[in-house]
């Protein structure tokens, strides 16, 4: 039972990226124009919470020219982290599926790629957007970024259980070669 449940639910594990990717696509298909506005809106909200926090006593004009200074960075960074989150909902299922180390990094890392490429094509074809190479570069730093952190993560907290696993075999053969050993002892003395 365990076995059939586990074959329906494994591949839901691609949800997620696929989610991810969904939602790349859908911010990647905005004109430049509210693609822009919405970089600018999270960047004043940025400057505007700093100001806050920081109790700066910024005026109106002074959070907006902060934010326009700021909404590059903050437009490439979001750029990196769809990415990165992409990677890590790519990554987290192919690990499951057995997909570790170099080869884990290929398959991912590959398939973050060909997304951040063709999600890049697709904005040519949006009104206000253009394709770059800067953000295919941004895109898949982001991802290798995703792929070392599950890569990272899956080492600190699963490879101690695979450990034990291979240290209980381990004990298990052992054993078993002394009761083999023990059982062939007692046969020739009982010659």
């Amino acid at each position: 039972m365990k076995q059939i449940l586990l074959f329906f639910l494994k591949p839901l594990s691609f949800l997620p990226a696929l989610l991810m990717m969904y939602l790349i696509f859908r911010f990647s298909a905005q004109t430049g124009e509210i693609s822009g506005n919405l970089s600018y809106e999270v960047s004043y909200k940025i400057v505007e919470i700093g100001n806050e926090v920081l109790n700066k006593g910024l005026e109106e004009w002074e959070i907006s020219n902060y934010a326009y200074e700021i909404e590059y960075p903050v437009r490439k960074l979001a750029h990196m982290t769809e990415y990165f989150l992409l990677a890590i909902a790519l990554s987290f299922p192919f690990y499951v599926y057995g997909l570790r180390g170099f080869p884990l990094m290929l398959v991912a890392g590959s398939i973050c790629v060909a997304f951040a490429c063709g999600d890049e094509y697709h904005q040519s074809f949006v009104a206000g957007r253009g394709p770059s190479v800067k953000d295919v570069i941004i895109d898949s730093t982001g991802a290798f970024f995703g792929i070392l952190t599950v890569r990272i993560i899956c080492w600190i907290f699963l490879t101690p259980a695979r450990v034990v696993e291979r240290q209980e075999a381990f004990a298990y053969r052992k054993a078993a070669k002394r009761r083999a050993r023990r059982r062939n002892s007692n046969r020739r003395n009982l010659r």
